[in-house]
């Protein structure tokens, strides 16, 4: 069965860092692309960031570019996601999701003073 959880959302204040994690289990993980995705309210899904399997690979949306980074661990089969510089704008539930379709539950961040 496969499984993608997230951790690590919380409250932050503009200016401040937090990294996502998401834990795979279930599929061969380093064989699959990975992404990012991020949903604010009332507004639609989006790509956040993208990786290769081999981690070699990565894209990231222009609002993001300079603050965020993803990375992975395939020995751990985790991806993460270090977000630095948040802003207020950047508030919305983050989802994993392998390039086999899958996706996590989601882990909130909420970014306020």
């Amino acid at each position: 069965q496969v499984q993608l959880v997230e951790s690590g959302g919380g409250l932050v204040q503009p200016g401040g860092s937090l990294r996502l994690s998401c834990a795979a289990s279930g599929f061969t993980f380093s064989r699959y692309g990975m992404s990012w995705y991020r949903q604010a309210p009332g507004k639609e899904r989006e790509l956040v960031a993208g990786i290769s399997s081999s981690g070699g690979t990565t894209t990231y949306e222009d609002s993001v570019k300079g603050r965020f980074t993803i990375s992975r661990d395939n020995a751990k089969k985790t991806l993460y996601l270090q977000m630095n510089s948040l802003k207020p704008e950047d508030t919305a539930v983050y989802f994993c999701r392998s390039t086999t379709g899958y996706w996590g539950q989601g882990t909130q961040v909420t970014v306020s003073s």
